[in-house]
C-alpha cells in the first residue's frame, strides 16, 4: 500500500512541472525589482552626483574630505588636489577622497 501512495505522489508533482517552474521564479524576480528601485538606482544616482561634483571642483572651493579634514583648494591637477587645511599647511589628496563641497569659491561681484 505504501508503494502505491508513493507512486501517486510522484506522478502528481510531475504533472505541474512546466507551469510551476516559472511560477516559482516570480517572487525572486519581484525581489530583484524591489532591490533595484530601493537600493541600486538611488546609489547609482548618488555616485553620479558625486562624480559631477568632483569634476567641477576648482581653486578656492572649501571642501570636506572623506577623512573629515576641512580645507580650501589651492591647487588642482588631473587626479589630485592641494588643500590648505591651516595657514601654510597644505596637503595633497586624491579627487576621489573629497566627500562634500562645503562652500563654493567666492566669485567677484559684477560692478
Amino acid at each position: 500500500m505504501t508503494g502505491i501512495a508513493y507512486a501517486m505522489g510522484q506522478s502528481g508533482a510531475g504533472g505541474q512541472g512546466g507551469a510551476g517552474g516559472f511560477a516559482s521564479f516570480i517572487p525572486i524576480i519581484l525581489m530583484f525589482v524591489i532591490f533595484y528601485f530601493l537600493l541600486i538606482r538611488p546609489q547609482q544616482k548618488k555616485a553620479k552626483e558625486h562624480r559631477e561634483m568632483v569634476s567641477a571642483l576648482k581653486k578656492g572651493d572649501r571642501v570636506v574630505t572623506s577623512g573629515g579634514l576641512h580645507g580650501r583648494i589651492t591647487g588642482v591637477s588631473d587626479n589630485t588636489l592641494t588643500v590648505e587645511i591651516a595657514e601654510k599647511v597644505r596637503v595633497k589628496i586624491s579627487r576621489a577622497n573629497v566627500s562634500a563641497l562645503a562652500q563654493p569659491a567666492q566669485t567677484p561681484a559684477a560692478k
